[in-house]
């Protein structure tokens, strides 16, 4: 009997360790991690002109490394109008766009005809019988 406990006692003792705790302690989920680089300024243009498939757009954007950002992309869309959005962000401010469209279809103007039937309406003479008398049957 004493062996049987033993051996039970051993089971419980594994089952148990495997929900240790750990040796080094948890990250926190909100901890903000610190920058190893400092930020740095930087300026990039890019644009692509693919006639194949019709993809037609452009980016620039400029950043002084203190957290001032500026720049504008554009973009053909498919109705042939081009979409423009200049941006500036920074700390105080935040993210502020200017979406601009320019050409694209424009739709002709239309008016609907005024409504003229193609023939008159007929015009009906007074019926020729006249109408039944009621008479009740009691």
């Amino acid at each position: 009997m004493a062996v049987k406990m033993i051996i039970f006692a051993a089971c419980v003792a594994t089952a148990l360790a495997q929900y240790a705790a750990p040796a080094y302690p948890a990250q926190h989920a909100y901890a903000q991690a610190e920058h190893a680089y400092a930020p740095t300024p930087y300026n990039f243009e890019y644009s692509v002109n693919d006639p194949h498939t019709y993809d037609v757009h452009s980016q620039s954007e400029y950043s002084d490394g203190n957290g001032y950002v500026k720049g504008t992309y554009s973009l053909l869309e498919a109705d042939g109008s081009t979409r423009t959005v200049e941006y500036t962000a920074d700390d105080h401010s935040g993210f502020n766009a200017v979406v601009k469209n320019e050409g694209g279809y424009k739709a002709p103007s239309y008016s609907a005809p005024a409504y003229k039937p193609a023939y008159s309406a007929p015009a009906y003479s007074a019926p020729a019988h006249s109408a039944p008398a009621y008479k009740p049957a009691y």
